[in-house]
């Protein structure tokens, strides 16, 4: 048996070396991808800029033409009250205006063939981008999951086919955490960052030319946009590890969190607690914290719901907390069935969070009449489990 696990270990070690070659080759192809995109990110800001103010002199142009038509008409039909200079005077600028809107029309005719071809590959790209960040996290699930300990391998073959499903999919859910901040990242700071650079170097061309109005209005648009940068980032950290936990404790840090969710996905909340709180482990309110997030984001992905109640009582050997909507509900046997051979394991996480503290999950629910998920967890439970 052990040169079986000395051939299966140096296979999987050649696997690995191969897909960390890979996931560099992807990680590179996807960075030379977003210097690519913000360099036609910042031409087609120009490009954009550009035509708006052609297609505006188009329109002066075309209203000034017609005008001076119209003066041409005026001056050629009455030759007893303008003079031949005046006709020579007005054919010369309706001319001038016709050649000059021609020109700027074909100019326009270019830029908007321009920003048309811009924009279509910056869309290009940020699905090429999509399509390298989901390759490189599945090579990273599957490096992860390669890279256990082979000398196990027994103990893992004997183990139960559920638990290698559930270990699968909590990589799974870490790669998509992952992938979910990254995407944060990237869509708020870091765009804001690219924006800023942008806004630096018109103000910068701008103080070049000495227009301190706009170089003034610039630097008030980069103040608004610094403000925003640093909310965009305070909101992600806050969903990495609420500050707040630590410094108010659970139920302060809950209730803003429901107003939150109430805010973002307009569904009517209601949070009440029971008895007098009191401050628990670190680590117990952090999973709290988090299964409350995990009951109420699956209330609002599953059970599209208008309602939703949290409710939390404090007794003196244990915490109650109970999540209530008045959703679509479901068959509790069916879905705990389905969980065991399926992808969805928004309940397993609940489950598993629950029996970490060793607690206690009870689900109610029925077809159309809402849902009801009860959590107990007692208050020396991490004592035990330390």
């Amino acid at each position: 048996m052990d040169y079986r696990i000395n051939d299966i270990d140096r296979v999987i070690k050649n696997a690995v070396n191969v897909m960390e070659e890979s996931k560099y080759q992807v990680y590179e192809i996807c960075e030379s991808a977003r210097k690519e995109l913000f360099s036609l990110s910042q031409e087609l800001t120009d490009i954009l800029a550009e035509t708006a103010e052609i297609i505006e002199k188009v329109d002066k142009l075309e209203i000034e033409y017609r005008r001076a038509r119209v003066r041409l008409t005026e001056v050629s039909r009455d030759f007893v009250r303008y003079k031949e200079e005046d006709i020579k005077s007005a054919y010369e600028k309706a001319t001038q205006l016709q050649l000059d809107l021609m020109v700027f029309r074909e100019k326009e005719t270019y830029l908007r063939a321009r920003r048309d071809e811009l924009q279509k590959r910056v869309r290009n790209i940020e699905q090429s981008i999509e399509r390298a960040e989901t390759i490189a996290s599945q090579i990273n699930v599957v490096l992860e999951y390669l890279s256990g300990d082979l000398n196990n391998v027994t103990r893992i073959l004997e183990s139960a086919k559920n638990r290698q499903l559930i270990g699968m999919k909590i990589i799974l859910a870490q790669e998509e955490e992952r992938k979910r901040i990254a995407r944060e990242i990237h869509d708020g700071p870091a765009q804001s960052m690219a924006h800023l650079v942008l806004r630096t170097e018109i103000a910068e061309r701008m103080l070049h030319k000495q227009e301190f109005q706009i170089v003034q209005e610039e630097l008030v648009e980069l103040k608004k946009q610094v403000r925003s940068g640093i909310e965009e980032i305070r909101k992600i950290i806050f969903n990495l590890r609420p500050m707040a936990l630590d410094d108010l404790g659970l139920v302060p840090t809950l209730r803003k969190y429901v107003q939150d969710f109430e805010e973002k996905t307009k569904i009517r909340t209601i949070f009440d607690t029971i008895g007098k709180e009191i401050r628990l482990p670190s680590a117990m309110e952090a999973g709290i914290y988090r299964m409350v997030q995990e009951a109420f984001s699956n209330a609002y992905k599953h059970a599209n719901p208008s309602f939703v109640a949290l409710e939390i009582t404090y007794q003196a050997q244990m915490v109650k907390i109970v999540v209530r909507d008045n959703g679509v509900g479901f068959r509790v046997d069916q879905v705990e069935a389905r969980t065991k051979d399926s992808t969805h394991f928004g309940l397993i996480g609940l489950r598993e969070r629950v029996e970490l503290v060793e607690g206690r999950l009870e689900i109610e629910s029925a077809i159309n009449e809402g849902t009801k998920i009860t959590i107990h967890i007692p208050i020396n439970a991490e004592e035990r489990k330390e």
